[in-house]
């Protein structure tokens, strides 16, 4: 039997969520070359082993993955101003700082949200950067930059916005782009860092912000320029009241018959948010393979509603996890998403109707076929990914919680990662970041927060 480069061993239980669901009581898990190599439960033979990780008293899962944030924004979390309004109001408030952003910024905050989503056992996510002030330089590069510094899964998209105040959208002159320049610097983004591997690292994909900050022509052009590539698409779809008016009002349609006449009606696109789809219209995106990128935080906070999670999923359509950026109750723990899902999802349908096992599930497999990564993460299975968390059931929080480990994990929290592997490599030990400049990016994060925050 080869030697792993990673073994661990004697966990209280393997959620595995591979295709059968299996849960390996006493299980352990190897990861070699990135990969997963072998996995088996107490009586099966374990292979030898270059680092071996004891995960007694816990639980072992997927690697959780993020489908929905903007980590340039925690250069701005909890600012007083942009308190007490709802998604519109939030917006303009925030746009002048976000107009200050600049390489510097976009690596520290894609730095410090990166480690901030390994210690909630997160080892994929992906950003949705679409302000790009002139002059910013390139601030998807310096983001990918990060997570490689880092070592964690990394999928950001080309996020734009084409349309300002004066054309009849929210942001300000100085942080749109033209269609060409926009289009033009996505094709050049897919070509430097886009890897269409199986044990990818880095993937971008193609991300018009929304319909209110756009113009018609961009969208239908991405969309082309994502098939011509070969790439995904996401962008905020039906997040709230106030977008269905504005595309009704605006474009005579309401959201999700936009977004078909455009052109992406398509099982290359996942959608942040869609919490005000119809009943047809959830059809129409089930059978279509949109995906949806729940956030409940988000949708909490800012007031949005709650999205129709259980009824997506039964239409076909993959839905996947979101932290959201600030907006999502200005943290980052897709621990928090997964049990705040689970907890919506029984207040919209009764006590039955989520449990942490679907929860896991939609953070896990749902999030992998969001990014078009199905069987490569979100599961371990032999030839996934070698990505996992260890969550530790020990202590005063799961005293008592002997029966269920997954339903524990979920409901006696809060509760952080122990350890966060990627491609077989410790980001998290012991509930710390291993990269030693942790406390050297916060450093910089604060110089550069105050900066953005400073009188406009």
């Amino acid at each position: 039997m080869q030697t792993a480069e990673l073994l661990v061993h004697d966990a209280e239980l393997i959620a595995t969520v591979d295709d059968a669901r299996r849960e390996i009581a006493g299980g352990w898990v190897a990861v070699t070359d990135g990969v997963v190599s072998a996995l088996g439960g107490p009586g099966d033979p374990q292979p030898a082993a270059a680092r071996r990780l004891d995960a007694r008293g816990c639980l072992v899962t997927p690697g959780l993955v993020n489908t929905h944030h903007h980590l340039y924004q925690n250069l701005t979390r909890a600012y007083a101003p942009a308190l007490t309004g709802g998604l519109f109001d939030w917006l303009v408030t925030l746009y002048p700082l976000w107009a200050r952003l600049d390489e510097e910024a976009a690596h520290v905050s894609a730095w410090v949200g990166l480690a901030e989503l390994a210690l909630s056992g997160c080892t994929t996510s992906t950003d949705h950067s679409y302000v790009h002030p002139r002059g910013a330089g390139d601030l998807i590069s310096a983001e990918v930059a990060a997570a490689r510094e880092l070592g964690v899964r990394f999928h950001p998209t080309r996020g734009s916005m084409s349309l300002s105040v004066k054309d009849g959208g929210l942001p300000p002159d100085s942080v749109v782009q033209d269609d060409d320049e926009i289009l033009a610097d996505s094709q050049r983004l897919v070509e430097l860092h886009h890897d269409r591997s199986a044990t990818a690292m880095t993937r971008i994909a193609l991300a018009p912000c929304s319909p209110f900050s756009v113009s018609t022509a961009l969208m239908r052009r991405t969309a082309e320029l994502a098939a011509t590539l070969d790439v995904r698409l996401h962008t905020h779809l039906a997040e709230t009241q106030d977008e269905d008016a504005f595309c009704l009002q605006t474009f005579g349609r309401r959201p999700v018959d936009y977004l078909d006449d455009v052109g992406w009606m398509t099982d290359r696109t996942w959608l942040a948010h869609v919490v005000w789809p119809s009943e047809p219209e959830i059809a129409r995106l089930g059978a279509a393979g949109v995906g949806a990128a729940h956030c409940p935080s988000s949708n909490m906070i800012l007031g949005s509603g709650l999205a129709p999670v259980a009824e997506l999923r039964a239409a076909g359509a993959p839905v996947g996890l979101g932290v959201d950026g600030s907006a999502s109750a200005d943290s980052a723990s897709l621990w928090l998403e997964a049990r705040t899902a689970m907890l919506q999802g029984k207040l919209r349908h009764g006590a039955a109707a989520m449990s942490a096992r679907d929860a896991l599930e939609i953070a896990t497999r749902g999030g992998a076929a969001c990014l078009g990564r199905a069987g490569e993460i979100g599961q371990l299975s032999v030839g996934a990914c070698g990505d996992l968390a260890v969550w530790s059931l020990e202590g005063v929080r799961f005293a008592g919680a002997l029966s269920d480990p997954v339903e524990a994990w979920l409901r006696c929290g809060p509760v952080a990662a122990r350890e966060t592997v990627v491609a077989g490599r410790l980001v998290v030990a012991d509930g710390a970041v291993t990269h030693p400049g942790l406390d050297e990016q916060l450093a910089v994060h604060r110089r550069v927060s105050q900066r953005l925050q400073s009188a406009v």
